[in-house]
């Protein structure tokens, strides 16, 4: 068993969760955010997972597959409209567009990525104390 294919697997799975904690923690910081540079209310960014062939041995080795970030998109969801006449944001009727971000579903997310990133470090971390049992059982 390759345990250094392993790790470059998780390695992978790390970064793309790394990424989405990153994603989430832009969405939160943004949730009040009325005017982007870009002009509008802040879209909430979402984050698309997709796995890629990693070929170990060279040509016609085994092939594994690790998770990579596909790519992060914005959410068309709209924004909610407020009423807030001195918003100065706020269309001539009072009303502003709220960013779509809520946070309920954004702690979920968070949540959800940092134990994501926790079994892949637990899993790192098993793979190193095989490698070190391996090399004792050597001696």
């Amino acid at each position: 068993m390759n345990l250094i294919a392993g790790i470059d697997i998780t390695a992978g799975a790390l970064n793309a969760q790394k990424t989405r904690l990153d994603v989430v923690a832009q969405n939160i910081a943004n949730a009040q955010t009325t005017r982007t540079a870009s002009g509008g209310a802040y879209q909430r960014q979402v984050v698309s997972f997709e796995t890629q062939m990693i070929r170990q041995g060279g040509f016609g080795g085994p092939s594994l597959q690790s998770v990579r970030i596909g790519n992060i998109t914005p959410d068309r969801t709209p924004g909610q409209q407020v009423y807030n006449p001195q918003h100065p944001d706020a269309s001539p009727d009072g009303m502003v567009t709220m960013p779509n971000v809520n946070l309920s579903y954004e702690m979920v997310d968070l949540i959800t990525a940092s134990r994501a990133y926790e079994a892949n470090l637990s899993v790192v971390k098993n793979a190193k104390q095989m490698a070190m049992k391996t090399l004792e059982i050597g001696k």
